[in-house]
Protein backbone atom coordinates (compact mmCIF):
# COMPACT_ATOMS: atom_id res chain seq x y z
CA UNK A 1 0.00 0.00 0.00
CA UNK A 2 1.54 3.29 -1.08
CA UNK A 3 0.89 6.84 -0.02
CA UNK A 4 1.26 8.70 3.26
CA UNK A 5 -2.23 10.14 3.60
CA UNK A 6 -4.07 9.18 6.81
CA UNK A 7 -6.42 6.22 6.53
CA UNK A 8 -9.18 4.85 8.69
CA UNK A 9 -8.99 1.42 10.24
CA UNK A 10 -11.31 -0.14 7.69
CA UNK A 11 -9.46 1.25 4.67
CA UNK A 12 -6.13 0.13 6.09
CA UNK A 13 -7.41 -3.37 6.89
CA UNK A 14 -8.81 -3.81 3.39
CA UNK A 15 -5.61 -2.66 1.66
CA UNK A 16 -2.89 -3.83 4.05
CA UNK A 17 -0.02 -5.79 2.57
CA UNK A 18 -1.33 -5.92 -1.00
CA UNK A 19 1.32 -5.80 -3.73
CA UNK A 20 1.31 -3.11 -6.40
CA UNK A 21 -1.29 -3.87 -9.08
CA UNK A 22 -0.12 -5.91 -12.06
CA UNK A 23 -2.33 -6.24 -15.11
CA UNK A 24 -4.17 -9.58 -15.24
CA UNK A 25 -2.79 -10.63 -11.85
CA UNK A 26 -5.05 -11.16 -8.78
CA UNK A 27 -5.30 -8.42 -6.18
CA UNK A 28 -4.08 -10.83 -3.50
CA UNK A 29 -1.76 -13.45 -5.05
CA UNK A 30 -2.63 -17.02 -4.20
CA UNK A 31 -0.62 -19.11 -1.75
CA UNK A 32 2.82 -20.19 -2.86
CA UNK A 33 3.45 -23.86 -2.07
CA UNK A 34 7.19 -24.44 -2.25
CA UNK A 35 9.76 -26.32 -0.24
CA UNK A 36 12.53 -24.89 -2.42
CA UNK A 37 12.99 -22.23 -5.10
CA UNK A 38 15.16 -21.99 -8.21
CA UNK A 39 18.50 -20.86 -6.80
CA UNK A 40 21.44 -20.73 -9.21
CA UNK A 41 24.65 -19.19 -7.91
CA UNK A 42 24.95 -17.56 -4.50
CA UNK A 43 21.84 -17.69 -2.25
CA UNK A 44 21.36 -13.94 -2.05
CA UNK A 45 17.70 -13.61 -3.07
CA UNK A 46 14.67 -13.23 -0.81
CA UNK A 47 13.38 -16.79 -1.29
CA UNK A 48 15.73 -19.72 -0.93
CA UNK A 49 14.15 -22.48 1.14
CA UNK A 50 10.62 -22.95 2.43
CA UNK A 51 11.54 -23.00 6.11
CA UNK A 52 13.19 -19.58 5.82
CA UNK A 53 10.86 -17.50 3.67
CA UNK A 54 7.82 -17.59 1.44
CA UNK A 55 6.15 -14.87 -0.69
CA UNK A 56 2.80 -15.56 0.96
CA UNK A 57 4.30 -14.88 4.39
CA UNK A 58 5.80 -11.67 3.06
CA UNK A 59 2.42 -10.24 2.04
CA UNK A 60 0.86 -11.21 5.37
CA UNK A 61 3.75 -9.89 7.45
CA UNK A 62 3.65 -6.56 5.65
CA UNK A 63 -0.10 -6.38 6.22
CA UNK A 64 0.15 -7.07 9.94
CA UNK A 65 2.98 -4.55 10.25
CA UNK A 66 0.81 -1.86 8.64
CA UNK A 67 -1.92 -2.56 11.19
CA UNK A 68 0.43 -2.73 14.18
CA UNK A 69 2.23 0.55 13.45
CA UNK A 70 0.70 2.50 10.55
CA UNK A 71 3.17 4.59 8.63
CA UNK A 72 6.19 3.34 10.58
CA UNK A 73 9.01 0.95 9.85
CA UNK A 74 8.15 -2.28 11.60
CA UNK A 75 9.14 -5.91 11.09
CA UNK A 76 6.71 -8.77 11.58
CA UNK A 77 7.41 -12.48 11.83
CA UNK A 78 4.55 -14.96 11.46
CA UNK A 79 4.35 -18.33 13.20
CA UNK A 80 2.41 -21.57 13.14
CA UNK A 81 0.52 -20.62 16.32
CA UNK A 82 0.26 -18.03 19.03
CA UNK A 83 2.29 -20.16 21.42
CA UNK A 84 5.05 -20.43 18.81
CA UNK A 85 5.14 -16.63 18.65
CA UNK A 86 5.18 -16.28 22.45
CA UNK A 87 7.94 -18.87 22.79
CA UNK A 88 10.00 -17.21 20.06
CA UNK A 89 10.20 -13.92 21.96
CA UNK A 90 10.92 -15.48 25.33
CA UNK A 91 13.50 -18.02 24.20
CA UNK A 92 15.25 -15.76 21.69
CA UNK A 93 15.69 -12.92 24.19
CA UNK A 94 16.43 -14.72 27.46
CA UNK A 95 19.52 -16.58 28.59
CA UNK A 96 20.42 -18.66 31.62
CA UNK A 97 20.74 -16.35 34.62
CA UNK A 98 18.24 -13.80 33.28
CA UNK A 99 15.00 -12.91 35.03
CA UNK A 100 11.62 -12.56 33.36
CA UNK A 101 8.37 -11.19 34.78
CA UNK A 102 5.16 -12.90 33.67
CA UNK A 103 1.53 -12.21 34.59
CA UNK A 104 0.17 -14.61 37.18
CA UNK A 105 -3.30 -14.35 35.63
CA UNK A 106 -2.37 -14.72 31.96
CA UNK A 107 -3.04 -17.34 29.32
CA UNK A 108 -3.23 -20.83 30.80
CA UNK A 109 -0.26 -22.17 28.82
CA UNK A 110 2.10 -19.68 30.49
CA UNK A 111 2.72 -21.98 33.48
CA UNK A 112 4.07 -24.56 31.02
CA UNK A 113 6.34 -21.90 29.56
CA UNK A 114 7.43 -20.96 33.06
CA UNK A 115 8.51 -24.54 33.77
CA UNK A 116 10.58 -24.62 30.59
CA UNK A 117 12.18 -21.24 31.29
CA UNK A 118 13.18 -22.41 34.76
CA UNK A 119 14.57 -25.64 33.33
CA UNK A 120 16.89 -23.45 31.22
CA UNK A 121 18.10 -21.55 34.29
CA UNK A 122 15.93 -18.47 33.78
CA UNK A 123 14.36 -16.99 36.93
CA UNK A 124 10.63 -16.31 36.66
CA UNK A 125 8.64 -13.86 38.77
CA UNK A 126 4.89 -13.39 38.52
CA UNK A 127 2.34 -10.80 39.58
CA UNK A 128 -1.26 -10.03 38.62
CA UNK A 129 -2.15 -7.76 35.71
CA UNK A 130 -4.49 -5.47 37.65
CA UNK A 131 -3.13 -2.44 39.47
CA UNK A 132 0.13 -2.63 37.51
CA UNK A 133 1.27 -5.15 40.13
CA UNK A 134 4.10 -6.38 37.92
CA UNK A 135 5.99 -3.21 38.84
CA UNK A 136 6.56 -4.68 42.31
CA UNK A 137 8.67 -7.57 40.94
CA UNK A 138 10.38 -5.80 38.06
CA UNK A 139 13.76 -4.99 39.64
CA UNK A 140 16.62 -6.66 37.78
CA UNK A 141 14.46 -8.28 35.13
CA UNK A 142 15.64 -8.71 31.55
CA UNK A 143 12.13 -8.94 30.07
CA UNK A 144 8.65 -7.93 31.18
CA UNK A 145 5.75 -9.85 29.65
CA UNK A 146 2.40 -8.05 29.71
CA UNK A 147 -1.01 -9.44 28.80
CA UNK A 148 -3.69 -6.76 28.66
CA UNK A 149 -6.60 -7.25 28.79
CA UNK A 150 -5.72 -10.44 30.59
CA UNK A 151 -7.18 -13.77 29.56
CA UNK A 152 -9.60 -14.80 30.97
CA UNK A 153 -10.07 -12.26 33.78
CA UNK A 154 -10.02 -9.12 31.59
CA UNK A 155 -7.89 -6.99 33.88
CA UNK A 156 -6.05 -4.08 32.24
CA UNK A 157 -2.64 -2.64 33.09
CA UNK A 158 -1.06 0.66 32.08
CA UNK A 159 1.27 -0.23 29.21
CA UNK A 160 2.95 3.19 29.06
CA UNK A 161 3.68 3.16 32.78
CA UNK A 162 5.07 -0.35 32.79
CA UNK A 163 7.14 0.29 29.65
CA UNK A 164 8.66 3.44 31.18
CA UNK A 165 9.60 1.59 34.37
CA UNK A 166 11.05 -1.39 32.49
CA UNK A 167 13.04 0.69 30.01
CA UNK A 168 14.43 2.84 32.82
CA UNK A 169 16.25 -0.23 34.13
CA UNK A 170 17.16 -1.67 30.75
CA UNK A 171 14.44 -4.33 30.49
CA UNK A 172 12.58 -5.22 27.30
CA UNK A 173 8.77 -5.27 27.17
CA UNK A 174 6.55 -7.64 25.22
CA UNK A 175 2.78 -7.25 25.11
CA UNK A 176 0.41 -10.11 24.34
CA UNK A 177 -2.20 -8.21 22.32
CA UNK A 178 -4.32 -11.22 21.38
CA UNK A 179 -7.54 -10.09 22.98
CA UNK A 180 -7.40 -6.47 21.78
CA UNK A 181 -5.87 -6.92 18.29
CA UNK A 182 -4.43 -3.79 16.62
CA UNK A 183 -8.01 -2.54 16.29
CA UNK A 184 -8.17 -2.31 20.08
CA UNK A 185 -4.68 -1.10 20.94
CA UNK A 186 -1.24 -0.78 19.40
CA UNK A 187 1.45 -1.80 21.89
CA UNK A 188 4.32 -0.51 19.75
CA UNK A 189 2.79 2.97 19.76
CA UNK A 190 2.59 2.69 23.55
CA UNK A 191 6.32 2.00 23.73
CA UNK A 192 6.53 -1.80 23.85
CA UNK A 193 9.45 -3.56 22.17
CA UNK A 194 7.34 -6.50 20.95
CA UNK A 195 3.67 -6.84 20.08
CA UNK A 196 2.69 -10.51 20.08
CA UNK A 197 -0.60 -12.22 19.29
CA UNK A 198 -2.31 -15.48 18.64
CA UNK A 199 -3.86 -14.71 15.27
CA UNK A 200 -5.95 -17.85 15.66
CA UNK A 201 -8.35 -15.58 17.55
CA UNK A 202 -9.64 -12.15 16.54
CA UNK A 203 -7.10 -11.30 13.87
CA UNK A 204 -8.33 -14.02 11.51
CA UNK A 205 -11.70 -14.42 13.18
CA UNK A 206 -13.17 -17.53 11.57
CA UNK A 207 -11.96 -20.28 13.88
CA UNK A 208 -10.41 -22.24 11.02
CA UNK A 209 -6.65 -21.67 11.23
CA UNK A 210 -3.84 -21.58 13.81
CA UNK A 211 -1.41 -18.67 13.46
CA UNK A 212 0.63 -16.19 15.47
CA UNK A 213 2.88 -13.19 14.94
CA UNK A 214 5.52 -10.99 16.52
CA UNK A 215 5.98 -7.35 15.48
CA UNK A 216 8.80 -5.05 16.53
CA UNK A 217 10.61 -1.96 15.29
CA UNK A 218 14.15 -3.12 16.08
CA UNK A 219 15.56 -5.00 13.09
CA UNK A 220 18.10 -6.83 15.26
CA UNK A 221 15.42 -8.09 17.64
CA UNK A 222 13.29 -9.16 14.69
CA UNK A 223 16.24 -11.08 13.25
CA UNK A 224 16.66 -12.91 16.56
CA UNK A 225 12.99 -13.87 16.58
CA UNK A 226 13.17 -14.97 12.94
CA UNK A 227 16.26 -17.04 13.68
CA UNK A 228 14.37 -18.82 16.46
CA UNK A 229 11.57 -19.61 14.03
CA UNK A 230 14.12 -21.19 11.70
CA UNK A 231 15.72 -23.21 14.48
CA UNK A 232 12.48 -24.75 15.73
CA UNK A 233 10.72 -24.77 12.36
CA UNK A 234 7.56 -23.14 13.74
CA UNK A 235 6.50 -21.81 10.35
CA UNK A 236 2.96 -21.14 9.10
CA UNK A 237 1.66 -23.06 6.13
CA UNK A 238 1.20 -20.96 2.98
CA UNK A 239 -2.51 -21.74 2.86
CA UNK A 240 -2.96 -20.61 6.45
CA UNK A 241 -0.99 -17.42 5.75
CA UNK A 242 -3.09 -16.67 2.67
CA UNK A 243 -6.35 -17.29 4.53
CA UNK A 244 -5.16 -15.01 7.32
CA UNK A 245 -4.36 -12.19 4.90
CA UNK A 246 -7.74 -12.60 3.23
CA UNK A 247 -9.42 -12.43 6.64
CA UNK A 248 -7.68 -9.19 7.64
CA UNK A 249 -9.81 -7.27 5.14
CA UNK A 250 -12.83 -7.65 7.44
CA UNK A 251 -10.97 -7.10 10.72
CA UNK A 252 -12.39 -3.65 11.37
CA UNK A 253 -15.92 -4.71 10.43
CA UNK A 254 -15.74 -7.80 12.62
CA UNK A 255 -14.16 -5.94 15.51
CA UNK A 256 -16.76 -3.19 15.56
CA UNK A 257 -19.67 -5.65 15.64
CA UNK A 258 -18.01 -7.95 18.16
CA UNK A 259 -17.17 -5.08 20.50
CA UNK A 260 -20.70 -3.69 20.25
CA UNK A 261 -22.17 -7.14 20.92
CA UNK A 262 -19.89 -7.76 23.89
CA UNK A 263 -20.89 -4.48 25.49
CA UNK A 264 -24.57 -5.21 24.87
CA UNK A 265 -24.23 -8.66 26.46
CA UNK A 266 -22.37 -7.18 29.43
CA UNK A 267 -25.11 -4.59 29.95
CA UNK A 268 -27.74 -7.32 29.78
CA UNK A 269 -25.85 -9.41 32.34
CA UNK A 270 -25.27 -6.56 34.79
CA UNK A 271 -28.71 -6.56 36.51
CA UNK A 272 -28.98 -10.35 36.78
CA UNK A 273 -28.88 -11.45 40.42
CA UNK A 274 -27.23 -14.79 39.61
CA UNK A 275 -24.34 -13.10 37.78
CA UNK A 276 -21.31 -11.99 39.80
CA UNK A 277 -17.77 -10.93 38.91
CA UNK A 278 -18.89 -9.35 35.64
CA UNK A 279 -15.95 -7.94 33.68
CA UNK A 280 -15.76 -6.02 30.41
CA UNK A 281 -13.42 -3.03 29.98
CA UNK A 282 -16.17 -1.07 28.19
CA UNK A 283 -18.58 -1.10 31.13
CA UNK A 284 -18.36 2.21 33.03
CA UNK A 285 -18.66 0.21 36.25
CA UNK A 286 -15.68 -2.02 35.40
CA UNK A 287 -12.54 -1.42 37.52
CA UNK A 288 -10.48 -1.11 34.33
CA UNK A 289 -12.83 1.25 32.48
CA UNK A 290 -10.95 4.52 33.05
CA UNK A 291 -7.57 3.07 32.08
CA UNK A 292 -8.99 1.13 29.14
CA UNK A 293 -10.67 4.29 27.87
CA UNK A 294 -7.32 6.12 27.86
CA UNK A 295 -5.31 3.24 26.43
CA UNK A 296 -7.56 1.23 24.13
CA UNK A 297 -9.18 2.19 20.85
CA UNK A 298 -11.85 -0.51 21.18
CA UNK A 299 -12.73 -2.48 24.29
CA UNK A 300 -12.72 -5.98 22.83
CA UNK A 301 -15.28 -8.66 22.19
CA UNK A 302 -14.90 -10.80 25.33
CA UNK A 303 -16.98 -10.71 28.53
CA UNK A 304 -16.31 -12.74 31.67
CA UNK A 305 -18.67 -13.47 34.55
CA UNK A 306 -19.42 -16.03 37.24
CA UNK A 307 -22.56 -18.11 37.71
CA UNK A 308 -23.33 -19.68 41.12
CA UNK A 309 -21.72 -23.07 40.52
CA UNK A 310 -20.56 -25.57 37.93
CA UNK A 311 -23.99 -27.04 37.34
CA UNK A 312 -25.58 -23.64 36.84
CA UNK A 313 -22.86 -22.68 34.35
CA UNK A 314 -23.26 -25.91 32.40
CA UNK A 315 -27.02 -25.50 32.22
CA UNK A 316 -26.52 -21.99 30.85
CA UNK A 317 -24.10 -23.20 28.19
CA UNK A 318 -26.39 -26.09 27.21
CA UNK A 319 -29.33 -23.71 26.82
CA UNK A 320 -27.56 -21.33 24.41
CA UNK A 321 -28.64 -21.68 20.79
CA UNK A 322 -26.55 -19.06 18.99
CA UNK A 323 -23.34 -19.59 20.96
CA UNK A 324 -20.86 -22.42 20.45
CA UNK A 325 -19.42 -24.15 23.49
CA UNK A 326 -15.81 -23.80 22.38
CA UNK A 327 -12.52 -22.84 23.95
CA UNK A 328 -11.30 -20.11 21.62
CA UNK A 329 -12.49 -16.52 21.18
CA UNK A 330 -12.55 -13.72 18.63
CA UNK A 331 -14.58 -15.54 15.98
CA UNK A 332 -17.53 -14.35 13.92
CA UNK A 333 -19.68 -16.96 15.69
CA UNK A 334 -20.15 -16.30 19.39
CA UNK A 335 -18.62 -18.84 21.73
CA UNK A 336 -18.52 -19.41 25.46
CA UNK A 337 -17.11 -21.91 27.89
CA UNK A 338 -16.86 -22.78 31.54
CA UNK A 339 -13.21 -21.92 31.84
CA UNK A 340 -12.58 -24.00 34.94
CA UNK A 341 -13.02 -27.23 33.00
CA UNK A 342 -9.39 -27.02 31.87
CA UNK A 343 -7.94 -26.65 35.34
CA UNK A 344 -5.27 -24.16 34.27
CA UNK A 345 -6.89 -20.91 35.42
CA UNK A 346 -7.48 -19.73 38.99
CA UNK A 347 -11.19 -19.12 38.45
CA UNK A 348 -14.39 -20.29 40.18
CA UNK A 349 -16.18 -23.37 38.87
CA UNK A 350 -18.96 -21.19 37.49
CA UNK A 351 -16.66 -18.79 35.62
CA UNK A 352 -17.76 -18.14 32.03
CA UNK A 353 -15.63 -16.62 29.28
CA UNK A 354 -17.98 -15.31 26.62
CA UNK A 355 -16.75 -14.26 23.18
CA UNK A 356 -19.25 -12.14 21.25
CA UNK A 357 -19.45 -12.83 17.54
CA UNK A 358 -20.99 -10.94 14.65
CA UNK A 359 -24.61 -12.00 15.07
CA UNK A 360 -27.39 -9.41 15.23
CA UNK A 361 -27.12 -7.80 18.64
CA UNK A 362 -30.78 -8.25 19.57
CA UNK A 363 -30.68 -11.95 18.68
CA UNK A 364 -27.54 -12.58 20.70
CA UNK A 365 -28.76 -10.74 23.80
CA UNK A 366 -32.11 -12.53 23.63
CA UNK A 367 -30.37 -15.89 23.43
CA UNK A 368 -28.21 -15.10 26.46
CA UNK A 369 -31.16 -13.92 28.56
CA UNK A 370 -33.26 -16.94 27.60
CA UNK A 371 -30.40 -19.31 28.47
CA UNK A 372 -29.92 -17.58 31.82
CA UNK A 373 -33.61 -18.04 32.61
CA UNK A 374 -33.54 -21.71 31.60
CA UNK A 375 -30.43 -22.30 33.69
CA UNK A 376 -32.14 -20.73 36.69
CA UNK A 377 -35.31 -22.76 36.11
CA UNK A 378 -37.31 -19.79 34.84
CA UNK A 379 -38.93 -20.16 31.42
CA UNK A 380 -39.07 -17.16 29.10
CA UNK A 381 -41.81 -17.01 26.46
CA UNK A 382 -40.50 -17.83 23.02
CA UNK A 383 -40.79 -15.22 20.30
CA UNK A 384 -43.32 -16.34 17.66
Amino acid sequence: MSGTEPMGDGTRAVRAGLPEPVKYEPTLPGPVFAAHFHLPGEPTGPYTYGRDSNPTWTHLERAIGELEAPGEAVETVTFASGMAAISAVLFSQLRSGDTVVLPSDGYQALPLVREQLQAYGIAVRTAPTGGDAQLSVLAGARLLWIETPSNPGLDVCDIRRLVAAAHAQGALVAVDNTLATPMGQRPLELGADFSVASDTKGMTGHGDILLGHVSCRDAERAAEVRRWRKIVGAIPGPMEAWLAHRSLATLQLRSDRQCANALAVARALAPREEVTGLRHPGLPTDPSYALATRQMRRYGGVVSFVLPDRGHAERFLDALRLVDDATSFGGVRSSAERRGRWGGDAVPEGFIRFSAGAEDTADLVADVLRALDEAAGRARPRTP
